[in-house]
């Protein structure tokens, strides 16, 4: 019943994309899971701190703090038991002078083995399980990515980024999409204050879409009472994330880091903590305490929501939810290895994973001073 109800999903999908090119509120929302367990233990919150290959993803701008050495990253998770797969993976190269960086990115979020029971009835009524074919529903990401760091201004040290993304995504054989788009990001570090924003789909970024049905398929769609989709261009309308963080130093060994950072939609009104027509928010609070450079303790809360109150039928109570997270990390030499306990649902309503990413510097450490 399951891959059943995957594979209705699949082309309902479908069906509602078959419409004239316009901004779809969720659109490409696979770009907006996050990257590095770090990042996700803190409740996404890294617009203003990130430093390392993540920034691609989380602001371009940040990737000048990869210096020296390549660096690369790696992550994998599971969701919804299994049936989601997420990964991503990244390789940044500074430049001689650790003025600028290059970073290159790749996302893959996809539901693989969907059952194609189309062809499950046979004209006769009866039931044929050998024509039921598996297909998978996946979305791609991939980002080239600029960062430069500017000269110092008055004690403050700025830099700018950029990224050029495409989109893929497809489902099956019967649909393939392709997206453009452009993101821009900008940092300004100040003794102990750190301030970032990062513009995404600054461009508005489309995907344009093309189905393939063959005339048998068709024949079914039709007779089930489906519209069979045509080809159409979705829009992602910008979006704008600002944030703040600063360093507290506790002691000679541990430090705090705090950081806040909103996200600012523009596609009409979301169900968020600042909720308004066009212009909506969603704020997202995140920490790290760090014990010697070596281990990190890492939580955050964000995507703050109203739902109806559980068990609470009757009054249609609404009370406000959340998303927490908690994580580690451990670095040893050049290999740094983070942990993210997520929840992608609510504090009541729970649905954890568990997120392991790797950051490895290409360090040769016999050439180190």
């Amino acid at each position: 019943m399951k891959t059943n109800h995957l594979y209705l999903t699949c082309i309902s999908l479908l069906l509602f994309l078959s419409t004239t090119a316009q901004f779809r509120k969720y659109s490409n929302e696979f770009l907006n899971i996050g990257a590095g367990a770090r990042g996700l233990a803190m409740g996404s919150s890294q617009v203003a701190s990130v430093q390392d290959g993540t920034a691609g993803y989380w602001n371009p701008a940040g990737l000048v703090g990869v210096k020296e050495y390549p660096q690369i990253n790696l992550m994998h998770a599971e969701y919804f038991a299994g049936i989601g797969k997420y990964d991503y993976a990244s390789v940044v190269f500074p430049g001689s002078n650790n003025k600028r960086a290059i970073g290159i990115t790749g996302l893959r979020f996809a539901v693989d083995d969907i059952m194609n029971t189309l062809f499950l009835v046979e004209p006769d009524g009866s039931i044929n399980y050998n024509n039921i074919q598996a297909f998978s529903s996946a979305d791609y990401g991939f980002l080239l990515s600029y960062a430069q760091r500017l000269k110092q201004l008055e004690k403050k040290n700025v830099s700018f980024g950029i990224n050029a993304k495409v989109i893929h995504r497809s489902v099956g054989k019967f649909a393939k999409a392709w997206g453009f788009g452009l993101d821009a990001g900008l940092q300004i570090h100040s003794n102990k204050w750190r301030f970032g924003i990062s513009g995404r789909d600054i461009t508005s970024t489309f995907n344009t879409w093309s189905f393939t049905f063959s005339e048998r398929e068709k024949e079914v769609l039709y007779l089930t009472n489906n519209e069979i989709p045509v080809k159409s261009t979705e829009l992602t309308a910008p979006r704008l994330v600002i944030g703040a963080a600063r360093d507290f130093r506790l002691s000679k060994k541990l430090s705090l880091l705090a950081e806040a950072n909103i996200d600012l939609t523009f596609d009409g009104q979301r169900n968020t903590l600042i909720s308004a027509d066009p212009v909506s928010a969603d704020p997202k609070l995140g920490l790290e305490l760090n014990i010697s450079d070596v281990f990190y303790l890492r939580g955050g809360i964000n995507n703050f929501q109203k739902a109806l109150s559980d068990g609470d039928t009757v009054n249609q109570k609404k009370v406000w939810i959340y998303q927490p997270s908690a994580g580690a990390g451990f670095k040893i030499q050049n290999v740094t290895i983070d942990y993210a306990f997520t929840n992608l649902a609510n504090q009541s309503n729970p649905l954890y994973t568990h997120v392991f990413s790797l950051r490895l510097n290409m360090a040769n450490n016999k050439n180190k001073n």
